[in-house]
């Protein structure tokens, strides 16, 4: 069923982004009154195909999900025949700058989707977790700052008279620190303002390290989220618990009077009791109620000394916010999510290919399947921010300067502009041939990548 739900979410994921990218194209195109001879989404043979007439656009689903195309109206296009009637219509007979927008036109599409998904999601609101710091490691840039953990961030800013960005959630403050990692801070410290478990305001000076990616600049800076609730995922049936009434969902806050905020402190607090009762304090749909338990005694595998044993599998949720917004505001902040997106992607690629990032960070169809059903497991929410990530992602890819890919056809009209006459025709083969050569050793690294974090 999960396997049946993996692929069911990725075929969507692919449907939706590859549609809305190549109708960019094809809305260009009529805008600039180029014919349209193929809607497809899909490769190779087609399952479905529609077309009102000869003379119209042939609308077809087909059979390989990986990718989609406008086919034009090209006497460029090898094979082609334009009757002079239809010359008027035809791609490479139109002005430069008509072309270039048709190019441009695809991941312009996936861009404005994904702020609609995120400007979508920022109104409807989200359930984020609260930006409360875990106790950093002693020698991070965290720990110098003077942070010791319970704190909950409310703002950065980039010395004392930068602008201050307000963080709500631990979303907000991973981005805003991302984002402030990307600007030239000239050695300047980022000022980060925070309200202690005490509940007073301070500001602590936070040196941001290097690093590959979001999640490793929040660790290599010592930033952690605090836990926050041990919440039962599952009652083992026939067990201790069970039969004291501990139910799938509860929030576990105390055991025999200490309060529990990791997994760790009820296991130990359990084992210690091995034959004996305790005292469970838990939330249930709000309510906060106590419950006995009995601790059935077993043998530690390890240690071979005796151990309690309740029957629950538990795990660690962090409080959650709900955050939203205005729609003016919503729509705001999807634009600056996505440039920001656009430009990390950019820089994570420039850093690769410089050698400065590992090319093991690259992802490929497997690795997108696995998230596109984690998130549909998850929920409507999780999935549509997972599409808008992905929406960004093939923009940004089709916008590089590689030839094949939309960047490339744009790089080929700059060099038409510049030369005042359309590049030769052997210099596009070549560079066609290296693009493809390109585009294929990508491939094979993201599927190597992919099949290698499948296998561990």
């Amino acid at each position: 069923m999960a396997l049946l739900q993996t692929v069911l979410a990725f075929v969507v994921a692919l449907g939706v982004l590859v549609t809305v990218h190549e109708f960019g194209h094809y809305l260009a195109a009529r805008a600039c009154g180029v014919r349209v001879l193929r809607f497809s989404v899909g490769f190779g043979w087609p399952l479905l195909r529609w077309q009102r007439s000869p003379e119209d656009t042939e609308w077809v689903v087909a059979a390989l999900p990986l990718g989609g195309y406008v086919r034009m109206l090209d006497e460029n296009e090898e094979g082609a025949r334009v009757p002079p009637e239809l010359a008027h219509e035809a791609f490479n007979r139109k002005p430069l700058g008509q072309r270039a927008i048709v190019v441009l036109a695809g991941p312009a599409a996936n861009l404005l989707l994904a702020v609609a998904f995120y400007a979508g999601l920022w109104m409807a609101g989200q359930s984020e977790p609260v930006a409360r710091l875990a106790a950093p490691p002693a020698d991070s840039a965290a720990a110098a700052a003077g942070l010791h953990g319970g704190e909950t961030v409310t703002g950065l800013r980039l010395g004392a008279g930068g602008e201050l960005l307000a963080v709500r959630s631990w979303t907000e403050l991973a981005w805003n620190v991302v984002r402030l990692h990307g600007e030239d801070t000239g050695g300047s410290p980022v000022l980060m303002a925070a309200r202690g478990a005490d509940g007073r305001e301070g500001e602590y000076p936070l040196v941001l390290p290097q690093a590959e990616s979001a999640d490793s600049l929040l660790e290599a800076s010592g930033l952690r989220l605090a836990p926050g609730e041990v919440v039962v995922r599952e009652v083992l049936p026939g067990s201790a618990a069970q039969h004291a009434g501990v139910r799938k969902d509860d929030r576990i806050m105390q055991l025999d009077g200490k309060p529990v905020t990791r997994v760790t402190d009820f296991l130990a607090g359990v084992q210690e009791r091995a034959g004996h009762q305790v005292r469970i304090v838990l939330r249930r749909a709000g309510r906060v109620m106590a419950i006995e338990s009995d601790v059935a005694a077993s043998t530690d595998a390890k240690t071979g000394k005796p151990a309690g044993r309740v029957g629950l599998v538990l795990a660690e949720a962090p409080v959650m916010t709900r955050v939203s917004y205005p729609p003016l505001e919503a729509l705001t902040r999807g634009v600056r999510q996505v440039w920001d997106l656009s430009v990390f992607s950019v820089r994570m690629f420039g850093k690769m290919l410089i050698g400065q990032v590992s090319l093991s960070n690259l992802s490929g169809p497997l690795t997108i399947a696995d998230y596109a059903g984690k998130t549909a497991r998850l929920g409507i929410e999780p999935f549509i921010s997972f599409l808008a990530l992905i929406s960004v992602s093939l923009g940004v890819l089709n916008l590089l300067p590689i030839p094949v890919l939309d960047g490339g056809h744009l790089l080929y009209h700059c060099g038409e502009f510049l030369l005042d006459k359309p590049l030769p025709e052997r210099w596009t083969s070549v560079l066609q041939r290296v693009g493809m050569s390109c585009l294929l050793f990508l491939a094979l690294l993201a599927l190597f990548n992919d099949v290698s974090r499948l296998l561990g």
